[in-house]
Formats: C-alpha cells, sequence, structure tokens
C-alpha cells in the first residue's frame, strides 16, 4: 500500500482479531475520557498506551506516514492559533503566573502557558493513535456492522462505510491522474516552486471530482437496482459475533474508563495544576479547550 493512502491494512494482531463493534466502544470511550479532562497525568499514560496499542497491532508507521504527517501540520497551526488568540489562557486557567519572557504587549510567554499548550499536544497525542488503528484494523464492512450494532441506522453506517472504502480509491486516483499530468509535461516535483506546485495540484482536481462523480452514480445506480433502504432491517455479510476476547475488552475498557473519569474529577478539577496559585488568584475550572 502506497504511503499516501490511508484505509483498511489486513493483519493477524490482537487489535485485528478484535470485533468491529468492540474496537468502536472502545475508541468511543477513550475519546470521552480524552475529551472530559486535562490531567497530564492521565493524558501522558493514556498517550503511552496509545503507542503500545499502535506498536501492538503491527502497523508500521511508514503506513500511515502521510496522515500522519497531515495532522502533525494542524496541531502545529492550533497550537500557534491558541498563543495567539489567548496568550494568557494557561494563567487563567491555573490561576498563577510564572513569567518567562515578557514579550511585545499582550504576547507574554509564561510557564503556564506552555504548560497548558503541551497538554493540548497531549490531548492529540491520545486520541491521534487510537482513530488511526480504528481505521486502518478494521474492516470497512465490519465497521458499518458495528455502527449499527450500537443504533445507527444502517443506511447512515453504509455510508460511512462506503466513505471508508473509497478513500483509498480517491487517493489511487489523484496519484494517478497526478502520473498523467506530470507525463503531459505538468512538473509536481520538488523541482519547482511550491506556487507551481499548488496551480498542478489545482489541475488535478477537476478531473478527481469528475471521476469520483462518476463512481458515485454507478454506486447509487447499483444501490437502486437492489433495492437498497426498502427493508427496515438488513443483515451484514462482515458482521462477526462478540467473542471471549471481545467481552473481555469490553469489560476493561469499561472499568478503565471510570477509574479514569474518577481520577480527572477526584479534587472538583478536570485540570492539574502544579502552580500553587497565590493569594488573590483562582484557578479558572471551566474549560480550556
Amino acid at each position: 500500500m502506497s504511503r499516501f493512502m490511508l484505509g483498511y491494512i489486513p493483519g493477524t494482531s490482537p487489535i485485528h482479531a478484535l470485533s468491529g463493534s468492540t474496537k468502536l466502544v472502545v475508541f468511543l470511550l477513550w475519546s470521552v475520557l480524552a475529551m472530559a479532562g486535562y490531567d497530564t497525568r492521565l493524558m501522558a499514560l493514556m498517550t503511552l498506551g496509545g503507542i503500545g496499542l499502535f506498536i501492538l497491532s503491527g502497523i508500521k508507521v511508514r503506513e500511515v506516514s502521510f496522515i500522519f504527517k497531515m495532522l502533525l501540520f494542524f496541531m502545529v497551526c492550533n497550537l500557534l492559533g491558541i498563543y495567539l488568540f489567548a496568550p494568557e489562557q494557561g494563567v487563567a486557567i491555573y490561576g498563577s503566573r510564572h513569567l518567562i519572557f515578557a514579550g511585545i504587549g499582550r504576547f507574554t510567554l509564561t510557564l503556564e502557558q506552555l504548560f497548558y499548550e503541551a497538554n493540548v499536544l497531549l490531548k492529540y497525542g491520545m486520541i491521534l493513535p487510537p482513530a488511526i488503528l480504528l481505521m486502518v484494523t478494521t474492516n470497512p464492512s465490519e465497521f458499518a456492522s458495528s455502527l449499527n450494532r450500537i443504533g445507527v441506522p444502517y443506511a447512515i453506517a453504509y455510508a460511512v462505510s462506503l466513505s471508508l472504502r473509497y478513500i483509498p480509491d480517491v487517493q489511487r486516483d489523484y496519484e494517478n491522474i497526478s502520473q498523467a499530468q506530470q507525463a503531459r509535461g505538468i512538473e509536481l516535483s520538488r523541482k519547482v516552486s511550491w506556487v507551481k506546485r499548488l496551480k498542478g495540484a489545482a489541475a488535478i482536481l477537476l478531473p478527481l471530482v469528475f471521476s469520483s462523480l462518476d463512481r458515485i452514480d454507478v454506486v447509487s445506480r447499483a444501490m437502486e437496482l437492489r433495492s437498497f433502504g426498502k427493508h427496515r432491517r438488513r443483515t451484514w455479510y462482515a458482521a462477526r459475533p462478540l467473542s471471549a476476547a471481545d467481552r473481555w475488552v469490553l469489560v476493561l475498557s469499561v472499568l478503565l474508563f471510570a477509574l479514569g473519569m474518577w481520577f480527572t474529577f477526584q479534587d472538583g478539577s478536570r485540570f492539574y495544576n502544579p502552580f500553587p496559585p497565590p493569594a488573590g488568584l483562582t484557578p479558572l475550572t471551566g474549560s480550556g479547550d
């Protein structure tokens, strides 16, 4: 598989062996716990756990390097945006102010702000590996059956399945069109400036859109001919019953989720504050997202 592809990668790891329903429920619990708190200790532990699960899955980093690089770019942009729009957010959250650099105007640099942005980075780190694992270790058809099993209407579940199934196809079409354009003399390599590469990439979008629309038309006609949506329920060829391993993983996940929520809110705040606030300053216990 090309390093630009993001789709199902078959394997024999324990992660692959789990049912899609199990992986979906675990991911939802993981996501809720990740969004609920800003306890640095718990986030660091979950980040290490996510990395461990990624290693256990046997997925090579080079197989998903493109999505990692893209998300890393957005993470950096988000961190810069937080500082530009709220350079004192960390001070408001932790109720103290340890100045590192006075800066210009309101753009100061404090330990609290650095700590807060490090927590935001950790929050990305703890959710990224499980999200990628859910996509690359679960067959799209099985993923659709998992959504339907937890109560999502099967038409919506099937639409999600089709989207996941055709992500690699769209990426493959992009590469094919790109190679065809380069064969016609349009340079898209690093030998030319990024402006010319951007213009060349824009020239690819139109045929890519038309090829995608053509694929959508073919699939929709095929579904209509098979009377898709006529019945309120349907069976799934790729559905798998829950095994003993699935049940143990679900029970353990629920227990760890409850323990994580208790640990996050045991002191009445979802923030871990290593900076004791001086007299007269009260930490902000509300939203920090």
